[in-house]
């Protein structure tokens, strides 16, 4: 990008605007992408250490799978409001069903506990509503697919909520979505909960520090 500096008198004062190269309309300030600056990681000890790193390994494993369930609900709720009868409907959620079982049955089968239960909280933190609660709404086709490759295997909760807020583990799993976003590792896709990284780190980095004898 390349721009020029240049000043203008307007009501006796003086403004100054920056032309940009292929942009006719002159500028007082230019648009950045915002930037966000994380805190240095530091552990008390070697066993907070080993913690955060298996917590980012089986996340980063976990996220693609959790993004694609949030995109394949996006295109298929868009789609059914455009299908008016009941049987084509149904007829599309089964077919949708069957794409997504294809995508994730073989991978989440070779799932541990606790990474099974890391996508149950991703897949509520990207579409807004527990695996339960979907199973619920899609019926009998993810139902099925959930319980068997799943929940029965690991035995795992469903119903379990993301909440990096009152809960350290998710602010945990939250801290490393935030550095892979911002290091290029994960691809990014925007969270259907109110998550604010900073107020996170204040509670439990920041005062927490303040909190200890």
């Amino acid at each position: 990008m390349f721009a020029q500096e240049g000043e203008i008198e307007k009501d006796s004062t003086r403004v100054i605007y920056l032309f940009i190269q292929g942009d006719s309309i002159p500028k007082t300030s230019i648009d950045l992408d915002e930037v966000m600056l994380l805190h240095r990681l530091k552990f008390d000890n070697k066993k907070e250490r080993i913690r955060y790193l298996i917590l980012r390994r089986k996340t980063l494993k976990v996220y693609p799978y959790a993004k694609l369930a949030a995109e394949r609900l996006d295109s298929l709720t868009t789609e059914l409001k455009s299908i008016t009868k009941e049987r084509h409907r149904k007829r599309h959620t089964k077919s949708v069903q069957k794409y997504i079982e294809g995508e994730f049955s073989d991978e989440l089968k070779k799932l541990t506990r606790t990474e099974g239960q890391i996508l149950v909280k991703l897949i509520h933190r990207q579409t807004g509503r527990t695996t339960f609660d979907l199973v619920k709404e899609l019926r009998n086709g993810w139902r099925a697919f959930w319980y068997n490759t799943t929940a029965s295997m690991f035995d795992i909760s469903l119903k379990q909520e993301f909440d990096p807020w009152n809960v350290e583990e998710d602010y945990l799993i939250e801290d490393v979505l935030q550095r892979n976003f911002r290091s290029g590792a994960l691809k990014y896709q925007r969270s259907a909960l109110d998550i604010n990284f900073f107020d996170l780190t204040d509670k439990w980095v920041y005062n927490k520090k303040k909190e200890a004898p």
